[in-house]
This record gives structure tokens, sequence and C-alpha cells, in this order.
């Protein structure tokens, strides 16, 4: 059986003030492509395929015409979950005639854990959808108010689900989640993902994963595998932050054989229609560099001040999203006191040359210094007189 695993679309997000949604359309659009050649036997999306529980109508548009092409023209049965990031109520909305056409909507706890069953040539396979859920509706599920993390609300299912599974079908999970299996899951991180909760309770162990064949795994935007290769986290489809700008975003490719034989796992690399990446180095190096439709995180390097530098830089980089300084730290403490003792000591005309040269890019004429030191005059003229009228006073 051949499976496609996916996550986090997060249809309908918003970058600074940028809608991905273009962008969203075409990695969706290659995605139908690679269906209608590949011709799988499921596909798993396991959660956040809105980014917002009220998402644009753009958005909806887009998860429709992928419905209608993959589930009513092609065919092919979908499991989709809610996330943390979806509403529960608008996801599921058309699910009962959907689940007629073998797409399956599930946005709310099973507490039977009725599987959902397909067959190949080796046998059944039992797939086991959970949309996220706060522990406290499994606390008010199990009447148990020991029930106050996302660990004990899943081990409480685990406890009432894995009894139910059947030890000769293939049993695969889905599940929304912040699963670890180290001790420093903030590493897998990325900025653009919605925290579950604080201090840690919203980490789920992969301990409670043994007794099934995969899990299929979302949340997390980065693509890994927790523990063993059949416990993984497919990561989004597009850069969502410049902390993935590094990942390689895809979808991920399972041949399930036979029980008990390893399960063959590809990924599958999609080319965006744009980049999400950074550029770093001063303004001037940015306005010799080739033009870019990328989304682009800009860090200058320049230790002078500049102004209106993403105006300037979207001369270059239309889609620009961001401009941050980063002052280089190379001098030390000794040296920053004596380069600002060096620019106490400077009069105001040499402050003045500076900051024209910096400003203007060439040195100011005679005729400019002239003016300015005559504005300056006046001004302390006019400073000391507004100090002898008061002093009179």
């Amino acid at each position: 059986m051949k499976i496609l695993h996916t996550a986090d679309w997060h249809l309908g997000k918003l970058i600074h003030g940028i809608y991905m949604t273009e962008d969203q359309a075409y990695l969706l659009d290659l995605l139908i492509e690679y269906i209608e050649a590949e011709k799988p036997d499921l596909i798993i999306i396991a959660g956040d395929i809105y980014d917002r529980a009220i998402p644009p109508v753009e958005a909806v548009e887009l998860l429709n015409h992928f419905l209608n092409r993959v589930a009513l023209k092609l065919h092919i049965p979908i499991i989709a979950i809610s996330g943390n990031h979806d509403s529960p109520k608008r996801l599921m909305f058309g699910s009962t005639f959907l689940q007629d056409k073998n797409c399956h909507l599930i946005t709310t706890i099973d507490p039977n854990f009725t599987p959902i069953i397909f067959n190949d040539e080796y046998g059944e396979i039992h797939c086991y959808p959970i949309p996220y859920v706060e522990p406290a509706e499994i606390r008010a599920l199990y009447q148990n108010p020991s029930i106050t993390s996302h660990d004990a609300a899943f081990k409480a299912l685990m406890k009432h689900l894995t009894p139910k599974l059947d030890p000769n079908a293939r049993n695969i999970l889905i599940l929304h989640a912040f699963v670890i299996h180290s001790s420093t899951p903030e590493k897998l991180t990325s900025e653009s993902e919605r925290p579950l909760a604080i201090g840690g309770s919203e980490y789920i162990s992969a301990d409670y994963f043994k007794d099934f064949d995969y899990v299929a795994l979302g949340h997390l935007h980065q693509a890994h595998k927790i523990k063993n290769e059949t416990i993984r986290y497919s990561g989004s489809l597009l850069k969502y932050s410049l902390s993935e700008a590094h990942h390689e975003k895809g979808i991920l490719q399972l041949h399930l054989p036979a029980k008990g034989d390893p399960i063959e796992i590809e990924k599958i690399v999609f080319t965006p229609k744009r980049d999400l990446r950074e550029v770093r180095g001063t303004l001037k190096e940015m306005l010799t560099m080739p033009e870019s439709q990328d989304y682009i995180f800009v860090t200058l390097l320049d230790e002078t001040p500049v102004l209106q530098p993403m105006e300037q830089i979207r001369t270059v980089f239309p889609n620009a999203m961001h401009v941050r300084r980063d002052l280089q730290k190379s001098r030390s403490r000794e040296e920053d006191q004596t380069k600002l003792k060096e620019i106490q000591t400077h009069d105001d005309l040499s402050l003045f040359q500076g900051f024209y040269q910096t400003l203007i890019e060439r040195e100011a004429s005679p005729e400019t210094l002239a003016i300015f030191s005559k504005s300056l005059a006046e001004l302390e003229q006019d400073t000391t007189s507004n100090i002898l009228i008061k002093d009179q006073k």
C-alpha cells in the first residue's frame, strides 16, 4: 500500500503582511500533479490545514480545490485531522458528505476508537486518527482530575485505545502533537509554530507508540523521525519563518509491506514558487546582488545609520519581508570605549562632516560647511540669549 503523509499546510498564512496563498496554491497544484502520476492508495494530512480558526475565503477555496480534485475526481482516500490552528467546527463542514467519498475529516475524538480500515494484498490496515485536543477535554471525557498535561491526556487515550488494536493488522496512528524522545525538543521547533502549552506540559513521550506500525505526526515544521524510523513528522509544505530557512520541505511517501516487514519511507521534495531565505551584508552589498523574487529576511551589517533600508532593498528583493540590524561585535569593550571618547572630542563641524558623508556618500562642499557653520552660530546665539533672559527673570 502506497501512502502519502503530509501536514501543516497553514492555508491562509500571513507573514509580515504578505499572504502566502499564491505560493500555497502553486505547491498544492504540484502535489495534485504528483498524486495524479503516482496514484497513492491513501493520503494522510496530520493537522493544521488552516493557519487560524477563521480562515480567509482564499484558504477555504484552496482546500475545496484540493479535496474536489483528489477525493471527488481521482477517488483517492484521504484522512485529515484538525490541528491546534484549525477550528474543528469549521473544518468538519461537509464531512458527512465527504465520508461517503472516502474522505475523512476527523475533528473530534471517537471514544470507541473505531478504526478506518483499508485492505491490500497483505491484509487489513487500521488507521486511528486523533485530532488535536486540549487536556481539559480528555479530563472531562474520562472524569479524571489528574489529567493536566498533554502527556497525561495521551496516556489516558492510549490506555483505552491500545487494547482495541488488532495484532494481525497493520496499525497506523495519525496525531497532531508535540512528540519528543530527547531532553532538547526546542532544537526542532520553529518560530511559526504556535506553542501548545508552557513549561513543558505540551510534550508527549514517543514511548506510547510501540504498538503501532507507523505514526504520522503533525505540528512541528521540520521533517524528522522520533525514536525510530516509523514515528515521523512530515514537516510543513512551505517555509513559514526565518527559523525554517534551512529546512527542505516536502511530503513523505510510504510503501507499507506485510506486517513486521520494514517500511520503505521516501521524502518527496517540491520546489516552491519562491524560496524563503536570509541575506546578510551591508546595504551597499545588497544593492549589487542579483534581483530575486524570493522571500528575503535581510540582516544588515552596516555599522553606520541606514535611512529607509526596506525601500532600497526592495529595488533588488521586491518580496523582502523583514530587515534587522546586526552590528558586528568585533571590537573589544576597550576599543568601544576608545571610539566613544574619540567621538566625544570631535567638534560639531567634524561630526556634521562625518554624518554628511555617511548620508550622501560624498564629502560636504565648502559652501555646505559654510551654511552649517552659520546656522550653528545663529543657534548658539539664540540659545545664549534665551539663557540670559531666564537668568534676568
